[in-house]
């Protein structure tokens, strides 16, 4: 769960520090106070993108830190071990967030620098925010395949990985088959240019790195006369008189001294033989490189007639050896290509066809499980919807088939298998008994989505393993018995894991475990938002404006009193 969060800079915020226990939390205070901006404060934390705009005027950095206290198992700790990123179960993890006024954007979890895709994946772990746009996602069908999927991905997601797999050797095949139809008559003329470049190429017998050594080779060639005389020169000093002769007479001189003085001298005749035999070695490699020096203009005459050629077919067909065989290469398999175009397309249409058929038996099994999934997430929603004062509501998750009068045949019929399947989704709904299952963009509420979708955040929650879960005025359109019924079920979700819900329904405020005021306060000339962890008579004075308004009375108090007795009541029975 989430123990403790620091905000510096934050726009209106300057500095708040929050520490929050286990259990269902409620965010509350006048409209613009500033609660959305601790919900904000947490998507950043959670990986969501930064920006200067959302500094405080005047400062260089807004700054936000979050602690988790997490279980031993859960997958946060694997995705950071994946990473390098050290960690111990046993201690908090803390994520730390910085936002520079240039836009720079920096992240470290538990001190260590990450990426903000390393950080967005460990984020989607720890926590889950739904915000009021999401009802929107209700109303889009093309969502509603993804949200079954989610829902049964235990079983679908095996199925569907196949499929993908499936999928995606059948668009390799499909494009190269696609693109051999489509060669034209002009890809075919240049079949004799081709034919004319790889002959030319060939006959060439080029060997990758030749240029190199042909030109040391016409270095060598070019300066055999100098080279010869400065070697023989070279040899002559180190066998006339200056050389090894005179180190022959040092070294008789020094033996006649040494039978004086054995001591001190035989190091020093050790030293004059080494180097004599030293340069007797030198002198011997010399002799022998001279012998190898060649006079050759014939020779020199081909290698400069070669390295011409090498440099020809440089410049029309790539910029080193290399690059003209890779050329050659490719202009041999395209030619391959054209030469035999008929009996490839033979060929890949019959690979086609086997991976078509392959594909659409994997889309059909991806759609038997889904359609054994839809009518469980149905129910499953209708179930929540029940405690949810939305009993008498039906739900269908309806599949059909992506039909295309382009697409390929299935079972008498058109259609487009796309990287998800062949299925469409669309979730149904019918309020009241009677009447027919429509879409939700038709027929529902902004009540009765804000429920339908609190209902889906139920049943996921108990898959997907987030310790943290925000909601930002999920309430939103709802009063009475509906608000007590998501006030119920936002607590009994906090059973399983931390709820975090920003209302201003006094009916959720006061089923919550702990509550923490958001309000702004004027110091001078500057706007700050303040966050306070409200006690049992904070909470009702808190209610009580709620209930009332801007006038907090008797009758509001008291009846703020009553509530939070109630609420208790409540939750023991829940």
């Amino acid at each position: 769960m989430l123990v403790h969060l620091s905000i510096r800079n934050l726009a209106v915020v300057e500095a708040v520090d929050i520490t929050f226990h286990s259990g269902f939390h409620v965010l509350t205070g006048e409209t613009g106070a500033g609660k959305s901006i601790i919900i904000d404060a947490l998507g950043l934390i959670a990986g969501g993108r930064g920006s200067a705009d959302l500094i405080r005027y005047g400062c260089e950095r807004a700054e936000i830190e979050a602690a988790f206290d997490l279980p031993q198992g859960h997958r946060s700790w694997q995705a950071l071990a994946e990473f390098g990123i050290s960690a111990d179960p046993e201690e908090s993890l803390i994520i730390r967030r910085e936002i520079g006024i240039h836009g720079k954007s920096t992240a470290r979890i538990n001190g260590q620098l990450v990426n903000l895709s390393m950080l967005r994946e460990v984020g989607e772990a720890l926590i889950n925010i739904h915000g009021q746009h999401e009802h929107q996602t209700l109303l889009r069908p093309e969502r509603h395949l993804d949200l079954l999927d989610a829902y049964g991905a235990e079983l679908i997601g095996p199925r569907k990985a196949e499929y993908q797999a499936a999928y995606a050797a059948f668009i390799k095949i499909n494009k190269e088959w696609n693109e051999l139809r489509g060669t034209n008559q002009q890809a075919l003329q240049m079949l004799d240019l081709y034919r004319f470049q790889l002959e030319e190429i060939a006959s060439a017998k080029l060997k990758a790195g030749e240029d190199e050594w042909l030109s040391q080779e016409k270095l060598k060639l070019s300066h055999s006369e100098k080279m010869m005389d400065s070697v023989s020169q070279a040899y002559d000093l180190l066998y006339g008189s200056q050389g090894l002769e005179a180190v022959a007479k040092a070294i008789s001189r020094l033996n006649e001294v040494s039978s004086f003085d054995r001591t001190s001298m035989e190091p020093l005749l050790e030293q004059l033989q080494t180097a004599y035999y030293q340069l007797e070695d030198a002198a011997f490699g010399l002799r022998s490189y001279r012998e190898q020096i060649e006079f050759n203009p014939e020779r020199l005459e081909e290698v400069e007639d070669r390295l011409d050629l090498i440099s020809t077919m440089r410049r029309k067909y790539g910029d080193s050896i290399e690059g003209i065989l890779e050329y050659y290469d490719k202009i041999r398999r395209e030619t391959d290509t054209l030469e035999n175009k008929d009996e490839l397309l033979e060929k890949l249409q019959a690979q086609r066809e086997q991976l078509l058929k392959q594909l659409l038996k994997e889309a059909a099994e991806l759609s038997k499980v889904r359609q054994l999934k839809a009518r469980e997430l149905a129910e499953q929603i209708e179930h929540e919807l029940k405690e949810l004062q939305m009993g008498r509501t039906s739900i269908q998750v309806k599949l059909g088939l992506h039909e295309d009068p382009h697409g390929v045949e299935w079972e008498g019929r058109k259609v487009r298998p796309g990287k998800q399947g062949m299925d469409t989704a669309e979730f149904l709904i019918s309020p009241n008994p009677g009447e027919p299952l429509r879409p939700l963009s038709k027929i529902a509420s902004g009540g009765e989505l804000s429920r339908i979708m609190l209902a889906l955040k139920s049943i996921f929650a108990r898959h997907d393993d987030v310790p943290v879960l925000i909601f930002d005025e999920v309430d939103t359109g709802v009063s009475g018995r509906a608000a007590q019924s998501i006030a119920d079920k936002l607590f009994r979700l906090s059973r399983s894991c931390q709820v975090f819900s920003i209302t201003h329904l006094p009916q959720v405020a006061c089923m919550a475990d702990g509550q923490y005021l958001i309000e702004k306060v004027v110091d001078g000339d500057r706007t700050m938002t303040r966050v306070e962890e409200l006690n049992e008579d904070g909470r009702v004075r808190e209610l009580a404006r709620m209930l009332g308004g801007v006038e907090i009375t008797e009758k509001t108090t008291h009846h703020a009193h009553e509530m939070l007795n109630l609420a208790r009541a409540q939750k023991e029975l829940l």
